[in-house]
């Protein structure tokens, strides 16, 4: 985390975005509904709504992140007319919008909904949208992965209505290419339908990773950037939308080019990046005002453990591992991995941008290369500096290579060279795959670090750190998106904020977990340890939802079962030993009683979690229904509905005067977010700023505490430890000023010295404003 703040240069927004409450707008969860949420959202305290993609995506798409038409609002989300009718019922509630834009990929998984995709595929290197995708021409027909791993798959061509088919698959027949038998007709086209088990060595387009249902588009053609942007920036020009979300940049070709056009195109719109930054990592200098907040949820979720269990917790991992798993050597195989197999076509495609150098050589070097690159892509000024460091590395890994890395290294040191502009592209995707995807389920030691934006290797964030952190991110992007939860978080906030007391008690929690993997072993310990980790955190949780984790944790790991050849005999294991969680009486009752001791530390983490995120410098998202306690894990169990009726009925009692218990309806959390929110809205002036608020005292190091410019926010940390050293007796805040009214008890408070046992006495959190300002928030 950088110590030491640099100047702003970031363009600022005329249109102030405040906070953000994001809806994953869906079939089932369309515009309408959305808007309905309208005086909902005002009533919490939020100024814009943050919606997922509305551009026309694949039918019956969950996440909107396959757009198959640029030119038009999904119809299966109300279309046009239902985007108008939101924007009515926003502006009428005070209210802003915050749009989701992909501008990386489009959806291709059937051609025949996506206009462009189809013409290409129709008319090859003629058509005009043959531009629009990044696909090498060079390698002859274009490369399609639907077909059964069979050689008598072709047998089920074909034709219909002027159409090839393959089962549900449709095909457009190039002019004068048809008669013939179905494989005559195909041998014809402009594209060539092959095993999906070819896909990923053999692909002649670029994917988002390793997806070939999604095709990369050349945004960096301003032809190409203008028709996919042109929708969105009507909207943004007619004064419909004042921010946008930019997906996955680091798939570009050249990000910081995109997103100067961007900027140009909305100069008064709020602009954020899904950039993904790596412990330590600073954005690049670009137009926008900040990340979508990884970095921000990585910082506040590890204040709230304990840096002291990290070597009781790599002890336990080595006894029930039988071994010493190392964190880089682990995420360097597996990246590996992703570069050599599930990114092989990409490999190879970049590997023959160097023809005069040996082919196998050339791509082992590469691959070594994006497996030893420490971030995600590397930018100028560092970016330099990061290659040196993964040539190094590569180095020492394979001495074997050193001719060949040396050759590739200077061919990535030269910018117009067309493999130094597409490596980049490449160890984005190695990164995300090797360790998001695949790294993160097997490195299972404490799987609350575990997250997007985090580093396992990094056990927890003093306070002292965390200060630095956030006093830097006042000073260089105070109007970046911080976070707690997405749809791409690997579990939901308080999944985390309850892993995280088993910093707390990791003598306790070793016993415990060794009990239950004797009771009922896996022939996978390290994923048995995730799974029992995930099994408290979110316990109780419905047997489904928990089956569906886990064998898409599984398959991730990619260890003793995968995705490309699942083993039935594990994966029946695995559902079995799920299945006796819930039907073993014994069992069941001792993992409830463990989860239950643990569930009130667990509450405090996500409270103090949740007013730190919403305090801190930024701009704070609250995903959708965690505002109440949220047990979810990965996608799609984070996309599930929520009750807003609930939620809206609890509200109302809290704004009748009721000050709810800390307790499982999780009322105290809304108490927590509406509040804070509200005086985010109602009183800028008070979050100006950011300065560490000591405490004193015996329990100081259980306080984390910080100025905003008039408003204080109190967190208690470590709370098992806390509890057991005594409490906060003797230990006190300084707070300048005269009179403050903590927002959450309504209680008032003079002196510059207050006692925290008072302070936190009902809730483990308080947010202190001056009493004169503090109506209009309660």
């Amino acid at each position: 985390m950088p110590d030491t703040p640099r100047p702003d240069s970031t363009a600022a927004p005329t249109t102030r975005v405040g906070s953000t409450y994001r809806v994953q707008v869906r079939p089932g969860f369309d515009l309408d509904r959305t808007a309905d949420l309208a005086d909902w959202l005002t009533d919490l305290g939020v100024s814009h709504l943050y919606s997922a993609p509305l551009l026309t995506a694949a039918p019956g798409s969950a996440h909107g992140y396959d757009v198959v038409d640029h030119r038009a609002v999904n119809p299966e989300l109300g279309g046009e007319a239902g985007r108008q009718r939101l924007v009515r019922a926003l502006r009428a509630a005070g209210l802003g919008l915050v749009v989701d834009i992909v501008p990386n990929h489009a959806g291709v998984a059937q051609p025949a909904v996506n206009p462009a995709w189809w013409d290409v595929l129709r008319r090859g290197r003629d058509s005009a949208h043959a531009d629009w995708f990044d696909i090498d021409w060079d390698r002859g027909r274009l490369l399609l992965p639907v077909l059964a791993d069979s050689p008598d798959a072709p047998d089920d061509l074909t034709v219909v209505d002027g159409e090839l088919r393959y089962h549900e698959h449709r095909f457009p027949i190039a002019d004068g290419t048809a008669g013939g038998s179905p494989r005559e007709v195909h041998d014809r086209q402009h594209y060539e339908l092959v095993s999906w088990r070819r896909g990923d060595a053999e692909l002649t387009y670029r994917r988002f990773f390793a997806v070939s249902d999604l095709a990369g588009l050349r945004v960096e053609d301003p032809a190409v950037f203008t028709a996919t942007h042109a929708e969105i920036l009507r909207w943004v020009a007619a004064g419909e939308v004042d921010g946008i979300r930019v997906d996955h940049p680091d798939g570009l070709r050249d990000p910081a080019a995109y997103l100067a056009r961007l900027r140009a195109a909305a100069p008064h719109a709020w602009l954020v990046v899904e950039k993904i930054l790596a412990y330590g990592e600073e954005l690049p200098d670009w137009p926008v005002q900040g990340t979508t907040g990884y970095e921000a949820l990585a910082a506040v979720c590890g204040l709230f453990v304990d840096p002291a269990a990290e070597s009781d917790f790599t002890a336990l991992d080595a006894r029930l591992t039988g071994g010493h798993t190392s964190w880089p050597d682990l995420t360097h195989a597996t990246r590996y991995e992703a570069a050599t197999r599930l990114l092989a076509a990409e490999l190879n495609r970049l590997a023959a941008l160097a023809p005069d150098l040996d082919p196998a050589a050339t791509r082992a070097a590469l691959a070594e290369l994006a497996a030893c690159f420490p971030v995600y892509r590397g930018y100028p000024p560092q970016g330099a500096r990061h290659l040196a460091a993964a040539r190094a590395e590569a180095g020492r890994r394979r001495p074997d290579l050193t001719t060949t890395l040396d050759a590739v290294t200077a061919l990535l040191r030269q910018p117009e060279h067309e493999l130094a502009q597409r490596f980049p592209q490449l160890t984005g995707a190695v990164m995300a795959k090797g360790v998001e995807d695949t790294g993160y389920y097997g490195w299972t030691r404490f799987v609350a670090l575990n997250e997007v934006g985090g580093s396992p290797a990094q056990f927890g964030v003093p306070p002292a750190e965390f200060h630095r952190f956030a006093t830097a991110r006042q000073v260089r992007w105070p109007a970046g998106m911080t976070t707690l939860a997405t749809h791409d978080t690997k579990r939901g906030e308080d999944v985390r904020a309850r892993l995280a007391v088993l910093a707390e008690l990791p003598a306790r929690w070793a016993g415990q977990v060794a009990d239950w993997m004797s009771r009922a072993p896996l022939a996978d310990p390290a994923f048995a340890h995730l799974l029992w980790q995930t099994t408290v955190g979110a316990w109780p949780i419905e047997r489904e939802r928990l089956h569906g984790y886990v064998e898409k944790a599984a398959r991730e790991a990619s260890r003793s079962t995968s995705w490309a050849d699942p083993d039935p005999a594990f994966e029946h294991a695995l559902h079995a030993l799920v299945d006796r969680m819930y039907d073993d009486p014994e069992l069941r009752a001792s993992i409830t009683a463990f989860a239950a001791a643990i569930t009130p530390a667990g509450w405090s983490n996500s409270l103090g979690q949740k007013l730190v995120q919403l305090a801190m410098p930024g701009v704070p998202d609250t995903y959708q229904g965690t505002e109440l306690w949220d047990n979810s894990l990965v996608d799609p169990d984070n996309r599930r509905p929520v009750d807003f009726a609930v939620r809206r009925e609890l509200l109302a009692r809290l704004d009748g005067g009721w000050r709810p218990e800390v307790a499982a309806d999780g009322a105290a959390k809304l108490l927590v977010v509406s509040r804070t929110l509200r005086l985010r809205r109602d009183h800028p002036e008070l979050f100006t700023g950011y300065r560490p608020v000591a405490a004193h005292g015996p329990a100081g190091a259980h306080a984390v505490a910080f100025d905003r410019g008039g408003a204080v926010a109190v967190a208690t940390r470590l709370p098992v430890r806390l509890a057991r050293d005594g409490g906060w007796r003797g230990t006190t805040l300084s707070i300048p000023g005269n009179s403050v009214t903590d927002l959450f008890t309504g209680r008032v408070y003079s002196g510059s010295e207050l006692p925290i046992h008072d302070l936190l006495s009902t809730y483990p959190v308080a947010l202190l404003a001056p009493t004169d300002s503090v109506e209009a928030a309660r």
